[in-house]
């Protein structure tokens, strides 16, 4: 009977023992209270742990007690909760086994959750901030990169100032390589060489065309640089040559100016801007064509100092009716037998470079070459000579000079692994870029062109157009004057004949417009002055269409604030981003 009595006690004692607080608690409120009643007769109190054995006599207006806390650590369980009263004021506590229980039990109900949260707030900001970061602290960085990767390159913009860490993630190369070949990319174009209040200001104007929304990205490093050209290469944009005004920096001004030879890169993915190895020589406004070589490309130096190049009549195709190439590698060897010699030194180096490009190849790396020619000089004379950049090597090596007759280039694109240029003279030739020479190509009779209109030379999906300005006759009416109209044509590449694909629905008011193809879609800028006021049209061709129709995408955007020098040096540029 002694032991089960002995046993309920213990039982009793470790219920009371759970239901306690932490004696520091316990022991400061006790002491307040100590003070505040130092001189109450009848409150017994134990000297041992300072703890109040009777009712804290804290009573409000309606005669109940204010002070009615749970004394338990955790105070969410409420079964444990006991209230007091004024008819329980003086009552002694009661003890078990003769153990002082030291639990305070005076706080009415409702207070303790306030008394919790005003000791507990910090622990509970921690738990709070603890809670929300688990999400991320347990996101796999590859889940991160399949949904950042999917976003549009404005809200991937906006991505990037969320936290360091998306910051890092977004600019890799390898979530860059993801985006790249992803099906998620957005045609881009990129307006170059905007002049503001007689100043070059540096500025890039860029189109989301899917959006239609216009943005602007600050490029200090441009300002006072006009007369340049640019080319895209895969997400980067090459900056390539121009001018810079020796006497008031930053002007258009061509009284006393410095040609330049520096080449920069701008990355619109991560908004950054790097250099490249410099050209042999100094040019603004080259022409530049980009193409994408095999992993063994190299490039011969025997046949620079020759203008010695090949020509192609219409009808007949010595490049594209021999599958494999045995005539022109014949009469390549009978013509060069004397510097049969000079070749080894390019076969030892091509064996090593098919080695380095192996593994290059190995790695998944694309190559491509940057073609640049003609141009104007230091002393703004026109130039007939080119050179190529390679992108794995980082150097520029000059190429065969143009022909003596074919006179000043205006204008040239690479479309199938050629190189074709347009001349002021109305002729055509192409640089074959795998074998380093020039082909003379005479086409049918071209039509009649407006000479102040340079013609525009675009490539898309392996197709060869240009955009030229001719008069187009009052169709046999009588008294109806004729008109200047842009129309686009087509080249076939096996008979080298001429057919209109399409017109160009807006008069051609701009004789420097910038067109570029990319993939089967032809983008066009045109930006003029009328009436004292700067215009600009931004159109679009889609050529896969029969009636290759036009339309337009940007009317009157960006001109307000621009003056009239941008006509003459803009340039296009269009990327998938």
């Amino acid at each position: 009977m002694f032991s089960e009595r002995l046993t309920g006690e213990q039982s009793l004692g470790q219920d009371f023992e759970a239901l306690s607080v932490s004696k520091r608690l316990v022991r400061s409120v006790s002491q307040k209270l100590k003070k505040k009643y130092k001189g109450g007769r009848g409150e017994e109190v134990d000297d041992t742990r300072g703890v109040s054995l009777r009712c804290l006599t804290l009573y409000g207006r309606g005669g109940g007690c204010k002070v009615g806390a749970d004394t338990s650590d955790e105070f969410g369980d409420t079964s444990s909760r006991r209230r007091s009263s004024c008819s329980e004021e003086g009552k002694g506590h009661k003890m078990i086994c003769g153990t002082e229980e030291t639990a305070v039990d005076c706080f009415s109900h409702g207070v303790k959750e306030r008394f919790w949260r005003k000791h507990n707030r910090k622990d509970f900001e921690l738990e709070e901030s603890v809670r929300n970061s688990r999400m991320h602290i347990f996101l796999p960085d590859d889940i991160l990169e399949m949904c950042l990767v999917k976003l549009p390159m404005t809200s991937l913009m906006t991505a990037r100032l969320v936290c360091k860490k998306w910051r890092h993630l977004t600019t890799t190369p390898r979530f860059l390589r993801m985006r790249q070949d992803g099906p998620h990319q957005k045609p881009w174009a990129f307006l170059f060489g905007v002049v503001k209040d007689g100043f070059c200001s540096g500025e890039i104007h860029a189109l989301d065309v899917s959006q239609g929304q216009w943005h602007r990205i600050n490029a200090d490093i441009l300002k006072g640089r006009f007369m340049f050209s640019i080319a895209s290469i895969q997400d980067d944009i090459y900056v390539v040559g121009g001018c810079s005004s020796l006497t008031s920096f930053g002007r258009v001004d061509r009284s006393s100016y410095k040609t330049h030879k520096g080449v920069l890169v701008f990355s619109p993915l991560t908004k950054s801007w790097r250099k490249v190895s410099s050209m042999k020589h100094a040019r603004s406004m080259p022409i530049l064509g980009v193409s994408e070589v095999s992993s063994d490309f190299t490039l011969n130096q025997n046949r620079l100092d020759r203008r010695f190049y090949r020509s192609r009549v219409g009808g007949v195709s010595d490049v594209y009716e021999d599958p494999h190439r045995l005539s022109l590698r014949r009469q390549y060897r009978n013509a060069f037998d004397e510097n049969e010699a000079s070749l080894l030194p390019n076969r030892k180096s091509y064996k090593f470079t098919r080695q380095k490009s192996d593994q290059s190849s190995a790695k998944g790396c694309r190559r491509f070459v940057l073609i640049s020619v003609g141009g104007l000089g230091s002393w703004d004379e026109p130039l007939d000579s080119g050179e190529i950049y390679d992108s794995a090597s980082n150097k520029w090596t000059e190429i065969q000079k143009m022909p003596v007759d074919f006179g000043i280039v205006c204008s040239g694109v690479v479309c199938n692994g050629m190189f074709y240029v347009y001349s002021e003279t109305d002729r055509l030739a192409g640089y074959d870029i795998e074998r380093g020479y020039w082909i003379g190509i005479q086409t049918t009779p071209f039509p009649s062109r407006v000479h102040e209109y340079h013609p525009k030379l675009v490539c898309c999906n392996g197709r060869l157009f240009m955009l030229s300005v001719s008069w187009c006759e009052g169709d046999g009416q009588i008294g109806r004057r004729n008109k200047a109209v842009r129309k686009l044509w087509e080249l076939d590449l096996m008979y080298l004949t001429w057919s209109e694909a399409s017109v160009h629905p807006d008069a051609p008011m701009d004789w420097n417009a910038a067109f570029v193809g990319d993939r089967n879609l032809i983008f066009g800028v045109e930006m003029f002055k009328i009436f004292g006021q700067i215009l600009d049209f931004l159109t679009v061709c889609d050529v896969s269409d029969l009636g290759a129709s036009w339309r337009h995408i940007s009317r009157n955007h960006i001109t307000h604030e621009l003056d009239a020098s941008s006509c003459m040096t803009k340039t296009l540029a269009v990327l998938h981003l």
